[in-house]
């Protein structure tokens, strides 16, 4: 599967941005999707996952109650709804996707086998 991820962009604190990951293939909804990011200097966090039929999600703590992530299986699409953003949550955004028998969330880095390109999000104070 290829990934596509887009909707980034400056915004201010306290604003909102919704992030999509476009998937290509015709067997998406075998796949469990997450989002990552990754600040400058850091390294590559978790920041919220969805399982294949969209039943089940998880966050960070650092973003559960402002974030919020969902699935479209018709459109092959995820998203990740960001509200209230923070400038601490200034980072490029990765969009990930991992084969999954199961409806599980998967939340670490090194289970997910495919990976969309990043999206910049820069949240002004």
């Amino acid at each position: 599967v290829q990934l596509q991820a887009s909707g980034g962009g400056l915004v201010q604190a306290g604003g909102s941005l919704r992030l999509s990951c476009a998937a290509s293939g015709r067997t998406y909804s075998s796949y469990a999707m997450g989002w990552f990011r990754q600040a400058p200097g850091k390294e590559r966090d978790f920041v919220a996952a969805i399982s294949r039929s969209g039943a089940a999600t998880y966050y960070a703590d650092s973003v559960k109650g402002r974030f919020t992530i969902s699935r479209d299986n018709a459109k092959n699409t995820a998203y990740l709804q960001m509200n209230s953003l923070k400038p601490e949550d200034t980072a490029v955004y990765y969009c990930a996707a991992a084969l999954k028998i199961s409806t599980v969330v998967v939340t670490t880095a090194k289970e997910y086998g495919y990976w969309g390109q990043g999206t910049q999000v820069t949240v002004s104070s």
